[in-house]
């Protein structure tokens, strides 16, 4: 044996909560046991948007997407028998990030931890919220001096905490280039920098420089992937020194961790997934000069659902066997000198620069937040079209779509299914906890956080106040709203065409067809019902129609089923279609097929698109939906020759 001396390995975490913070707990505990070195907590919408269980809005979200956390309670049960003060945690929370450190450092202390040895991260990314995964709450600038208060908190109070985790993996999801996906992000982190430095002492600046870290996506192109890493060490390293005169090198560092890309899965031959998950992997591993810090990889079944503890820990033993059955950590870097790497992290960079200069004469990133969204919706846009031609090859999705049926499908369907019985059972332990608490401390907290809020002054020690008193997230995020306003975000979907309409003719015809027999230009409706603010399909199903010359009516996220019915009402809607991805489609289309019909619109054709098993797609079609589609109907172009037939007074007589 050589006595060669090995780098540590990376983090290894799963991003991981579903049903109940009880199950979560159990799931972590039994992760950990099976090697995990760290924990990172996905939060379900509800609990991401600032709602409690048994809001309106969050019917059928609760557990989907991950763990519902109302209140201290549920953050003690979540975290129960695993001691804080010696694990690292990660939690994928933005919005409500202020509130969920809160309650962490709450229960940390309720355990008899040492506070300031916490180690983990809020992701606490509003920027990225508007333009790609939408759980914001309140306008940009509030929320960014939310982002600024956790930070100068943490640096005080919570020196090892990672404040501000600059994520630009959803924006690689909407569709961004490498280049955009570097400028964005890094316009991003120079935003909340900037924001920061007139709080601290100048001396001590460049520390809290070096506590801001980035969360990334690795796509299949591993390559360019790996380069683009390589971009963002140096062009971190260059804002750092000339931007903000951040002389120490370590100060200077790029610190991130990274899940690979979701968005690349396909429900078509889902194992091939597994190869993906791999091979996207070595983007953030082989570069010893841009090694990722913790690495989370998805599951190879998360096209088709919610992945099973065995799913995860597949995922975790590929970690596991790259890191210590290989060589990979006993190497320096493996590129330095290459002129091929050389090159392409060149032109990137000055992709990235001529991009942050753009950003920079808009007045930054904030300014620019409907700009960058814009350009997202384009970027997707191309690269749906370039599938859809044949240009970009997905193995079984566009070409060799011919296989054998997957073994790993038999059983259980291949995912993990949450049971609907879930959500009655934490509004029940949410209405014990309100019954149980000390009203008037309750009161007094939320004023005194209603108070900081609005004088300016850091909502962090009256939020960990209010933790302790019994206040629930629904209550902190309603003093915010309250505050500071609600805010919508851009959608990235002009009224206008675009000029991608070639091979659209056909379809343009058909549209004037059947228009001219409606007596008007074709109506249709895209609706977000529930929390779910992944609106990258959407937003395509909307430019392509109105590319095909219907009349679009497309508002956002985050409607009610009863304000989708209002829309289909007023503007006449000839046809509907709903998008739903956090797996809360049963219940919300359940609720807006009662209620067109109640509106007298039972006639009105509704189309549903999301991750959704074959099953559902029955019980949907069962409710009198028309059409169903999943992550497997790529075509956009069948999708809207659907919406002609289904819109054609003719051919529904016919039926």
């Amino acid at each position: 044996m050589s006595d060669v001396k090995k780098d540590r390995p990376w983090l290894i975490r799963t991003y991981a909560g579903h049903s109940t913070a009880k199950a979560s707990n159990a799931l972590y505990r039994g992760n950990l046991a099976k090697g995990q070195t760290g924990l990172s907590v996905a939060f379900d919408l509800p609990t991401q948007t600032g709602y409690d269980s048994d809001h309106v809005l969050a019917r059928g979200e609760v557990g989907k997407v991950g763990v519902p956390v109302s209140h201290l309670g549920d953050m003690r049960t979540l975290f129960d028998q695993i001691p804080l003060e010696q694990m690292n945690t990660s939690m994928t929370i933005n919005a409500t990030a202020p509130w969920l450190l809160a309650l962490y450092i709450a229960v940390a202390e309720e355990q008899g931890a040492d506070v300031s040895k916490l180690q983990g991260t809020v992701q606490n990314d509003l920027i990225k919220e508007y333009l790609s995964r939408g759980t914001y709450i309140c306008p940009p600038a509030p929320s960014l001096k939310m982002i600024a208060d956790v930070a100068e908190y943490c640096y005080t109070n919570v020196p090892k905490w990672n404040p501000m985790n600059v994520c630009s993996y959803h924006l690689q999801e909407a569709g961004a280039t490498p280049e955009q996906e570097l400028a964005f992000a890094l316009a991003t982190a120079t935003a909340v920098l900037d924001a920061l430095k007139p709080r601290v002492p100048a001396e001590d600046f460049p520390v809290l420089v070096g506590r801001i870290s980035f969360f990334v996506n690795a796509g299949i192109r591993f390559v360019t992937e790996m380069c683009k890493m390589r971009a963002f060490v140096d062009l971190w390293d260059e804002i750092c020194q000339e931007r903000y005169g951040v002389e120490d090198p370590k100060f200077r560092r790029f610190r991130y961790g990274v899940q690979v890309n979701s968005l690349g899965l396909t429900e078509q031959q889902p194992e091939n997934n597994v190869y993906r998950i791999l091979i996207e992997m070595l983007a953030v591993t082989l570069s010893k000069k841009a090694r990722a810090r913790a690495v989370q990889l998805p599951a190879w079944n998360e096209a088709l659902g919610l992945p099973r503890p065995w799913d995860q820990q597949w995922s975790m033993r590929m970690q596991q066997i790259m890191a210590y059955e290989t060589d990979l950590l006993e190497f320096d870097d493996l590129f330095d000198g290459n002129p091929a790497v050389d090159a392409k992290v060149e032109a990137l960079k000055e992709g990235a620069r001529h991009e942050l200069a753009n950003l920079d004469g808009m007045g930054g990133a904030i300014e620019a937040i409907d700009y960058m969204k814009a350009r997202l919706v384009d970027s997707n846009s191309d690269r749906l079209g370039r599938i859809e031609a044949g240009e970009t090859v997905v193995v079984g999705v566009n070409k060799w779509q011919q296989g054998e049926p997957s073994p790993l499908m038999t059983g259980d369907g291949g995912i993990m299914v949450v049971d609907p019985a879930v959500e009655a059972d934490q509004i029940a332990r949410l209405d014990a906890w309100r019954s149980d608490r000390d009203q008037e401390a309750v009161t007094r907290a939320l004023a005194d956080l209603r108070a900081a809020a609005a004088d300016g002054r850091n909502v962090m020690p009256p939020s960990i106040a209010a933790a302790k008193a019994g206040v629930t997230t629904g209550e902190w995020a309603a003093e915010m709203r309250r505050v500071h306003g609600e805010y919508r975000g851009p959608t990235g979907v002009s009224g206008s065409r675009s000029n991608k309409t070639e091979g659209l003719d056909d379809l343009r015809d058909a549209v004037d067809a059947v228009s001219d027999k409606l007596g008007r230009r074709l109506k249709f409706l895209v609706g977000k019902p529930g929390l779910d603010g992944h609106s990258n399909g959407a937003e395509q199903i909307a430019v392509r129609a109105r590319d095909c010359g219907m009349d679009i009516a497309y508002e956002g996220i985050r409607l009610t089923p009863s304000e989708i019915v209002a829309a289909a009402l007023e503007d006449e809607a000839h046809v509907v279609g709903l998008s739903i991805l956090s797996g809360s489609h049963i219940p919300l289309v359940e609720d807006l097929m009662a209620q067109m019909r109640a509106a007298g619109l039972g006639h009105i054709p509704v189309i549903v698109g999301g991750i959704i098993p074959d099953d559902d797609a029955e019980r949907l079609k069962s409710m009198g939906v028309a059409r169903v589609y999943t992550p497997k109907d790529f075509e956009l172009n069948t999708i809207m020759m659907d919406i002609v037939t289904l819109a054609d007074p003719q051919a529904v007589a016919a039926e």
